[in-house]
C-alpha cells in the first residue's frame, strides 16, 4: 500500500480556535467497490454518508462520518459563507492531487420557501468533510482519514486507523451484496389537483406578461412494506442510470439521492464548464421512433424557446466570470434511459477572482429550474407551488482545497425516510403550456427514481 501523510496547522474557522489542526492521512488501496465501502458504514455512520459519481465515470467519491460540517441558513449569502469557512479550514493544507480533502454537499432550492414538509429540519446549506473519504480516480483508489482537532491527536488517530482498516477489509473481502428492489405498497400524488390548476393559472400570468417562463414542480409519495436502506437504493440507481450524475447525501434519517443528466458547473485547473439542458421528450420504443422523437424535439418551438432561455442566461453568467467563453450555436440531443433533452455545452476560463461557488451562486436557479425573469418566476413559484423543493432542482456536488469541483442540478431525485419516499419532477410553463401535457411530462421524469424504488404507477 502506498501511504502519505501531511498536516495543516493554525486553522481558524467559525467556532474553531486558533491552533486547531487538520490532520490527513491517505493510503492507496487496490480493488475497492465504492458501493461496498458505502455499505460498510451502515451500522456506524448511517445518517453521515455521501456518494457521488460523475457522468463520465472518471471520478467516484464516498464519505463516511463527519470530520467537519459546514451548514447555515443565511439565504443569499449562504454561498459566500460556505466558501469563506472552507477556505479558512483548508488555507494551510499542502495541495497534492490525490490527497486533497473533499467538501461535499449542496444547497436548498429556495431559502424563502416556508412550506413545512419533509424538508423542515434540513438547513439551507449543508456540506461535510468525511472522516473517511474514498476517492476513485483514473482506476486508482485512495482512502483518507480526516481529523480536525485542537489537542493531542495521536491516540485518536490510531483508533481511526484501525476503523479505516476494518472498513476497507469489509469492502474488499465481504461478498458484494445483491439487493432486491423495495416492495411499494401504495402511492399518492400530493396536491395533484392544485398542481393541474396551477398550470392554468401560471399560463394565464405568462400570457399577461407577468413572466416568460415558470417551472412548476410536484411530488409523488411512496409507501413501502418495509424499511428501505441507502445502500439498497443506491445500488439500483448506479446500475440503472450509468449515463447520469449519481448522488446520495444522508442527513440524519433522510437520504436525498438521484441520477441527474445536468451539470450545473465544473471547474478543473481554472477552466469552467456548464451544460444547458432544457426541453425534453420521451425515448422511442424503437431506434426509428427515437430518431423521429429527437427530430421533433430539435424542431419544437416551445422546447427550443425554453432551451434558448437557459443558454442565454448561462452564457451571460460565464461572460461575467470567465474569459474565452465558447458556446455552440445549435443544441444537440442528450439521450438518457427514459428521456432525451436539448443540450448545449458552455466553456470558459475563470477570471482572476471567480470561483466555483461564485458560479454556483450566480447560476442557480437556471431558467431550466426556475424561470424567466428569475425573480418574477421565483415569486410565482412560491405562490403556486404547494410543496417545498428542498434540494430538488438545487446544486449538489463537491469542491477541493484548490478550487476544483463539480456541481450537478439535483433533478431526477428523491428523498427516502425509512419506509417512505418522495419523488420530485417539474416542467417549464410557457404561454402555450397545457396542464395535462405538463402532468404527463412529470410522469416520464418520475420514472428513473420510481424504477429504482421498485414502484409502478397506474397510468
Amino acid at each position: 500500500m502506498h501511504q502519505k501523510w501531511y498536516k495543516a496547522t493554525e486553522v481558524e474557522v467559525g467556532s474553531l480556535n486558533s491552533g486547531t489542526s487538520f490532520y490527513i492521512e491517505t493510503i492507496e488501496v487496490s480493488r475497492l467497490s465504492a458501493l461496498a465501502f458505502f455499505a460498510a458504514g451502515e451500522e456506524t455512520y448511517k445518517g453521515q454518508r455521501f456518494f457521488w459519481q460523475n457522468r463520465e465515470k472518471t471520478l467516484t467519491l464516498v464519505g463516511l462520518g463527519h470530520a467537519h460540517v459546514i451548514s447555515n441558513n443565511s439565504a443569499h449569502s449562504r454561498f459566500d459563507e460556505v466558501e469563506k469557512e472552507w477556505k479558512q479550514l483548508t488555507k494551510h493544507i499542502i495541495k497534492e492531487d490525490e490527497l486533497q480533502p473533499i467538501l461535499f454537499g449542496g444547497f436548498t432550492f429556495d431559502p424563502k420557501n416556508e412550506v413545512i414538509d419533509e424538508w423542515a429540519s434540513f438547513p439551507q446549506s449543508f456540506f461535510a468533510v468525511a472522516t473517511y473519504q474514498l476517492v476513485i480516480r483514473n482506476d486508482k483508489a485512495y482512502v483518507s482519514i480526516h481529523l480536525i482537532s485542537d489537542g493531542d491527536s495521536a491516540e485518536a488517530f490510531d483508533a481511526l486507523r484501525k476503523e479505516r482498516d476494518h472498513l476497507i477489509h469489509a469492502a474488499q473481502v465481504k461478498e458484494v451484496k445483491t439487493y432486491e428492489k423495495p416492495n411499494m405498497t401504495s402511492y399518492e400524488e400530493p396536491h395533484k389537483e392544485a398542481y393541474l390548476q396551477s398550470i392554468d393559472e401560471v399560463t394565464s400570468l405568462i400570457k399577461a406578461n407577468e413572466a416568460q417562463k415558470v417551472v412548476i414542480a410536484r411530488s409523488l409519495a411512496l409507501q413501502f412494506g418495509q424499511t428501505v436502506t441507502s445502500p439498497q437504493i443506491l445500488s439500483h440507481v448506479v446500475h440503472e442510470q450509468p449515463e447520469s450524475y449519481l448522488f446520495g447525501l444522508e442527513h440524519d434519517d433522510m437520504l436525498f439521492f438521484g441520477a441527474s443528466p445536468e451539470r450545473l458547473v465544473k471547474v478543473e485547473n481554472g477552466q469552467a464548464f456548464s451544460s444547458c439542458v432544457a426541453g425534453s421528450i420521451r425515448r422511442g420504443k424503437t431506434a426509428e421512433e427515437d430518431r423521429v422523437l429527437g427530430d421533433c424535439l430539435l424542431n419544437d418551438e416551445k422546447n427550443r424557446g425554453e432551451h434558448h432561455y437557459v443558454v442565454e442566461m448561462i452564457s451571460q453568467t460565464f461572460e461575467k466570470n470567465c474569459t474565452s467563453v465558447k458556446v455552440p450555436k445549435q443544441p444537440k440531443l442528450l439521450k438518457i434511459r427514459d428521456i432525451q433533452h436539448l443540450y448545449t455545452p458552455v466553456e470558459g476560463r475563470l477570471s482572476k477572482d471567480a470561483t466555483i461557488l461564485q458560479l454556483v451562486k450566480h447560476l442557480h436557479p437556471t431558467p431550466a429550474l426556475g424561470g424567466v425573469p428569475r425573480n418574477d418566476a421565483m415569486a410565482i413559484i412560491r405562490q403556486f407551488e404547494p410543496m417545498n423543493r428542498g434540494m430538488y432542482a438545487a446544486p449538489i456536488g463537491w469542491l477541493d482545497a484548490d478550487g476544483n469541483g463539480e456541481f450537478a442540478v439535483a433533478i431526477r431525485s428523491a428523498t427516502l425516510f425509512g419506509d417512505k419516499a418522495y419523488l420530485y419532477a417539474g416542467g417549464g410553463i410557457v404561454a402555450h403550456s397545457e396542464a395535462q401535457s405538463e402532468y404527463e411530462e412529470t410522469l416520464v421524469k418520475f420514472r428513473p427514481m420510481l424504477r429504482a424504488l421498485g414502484g409502478q404507477l397506474h397510468e
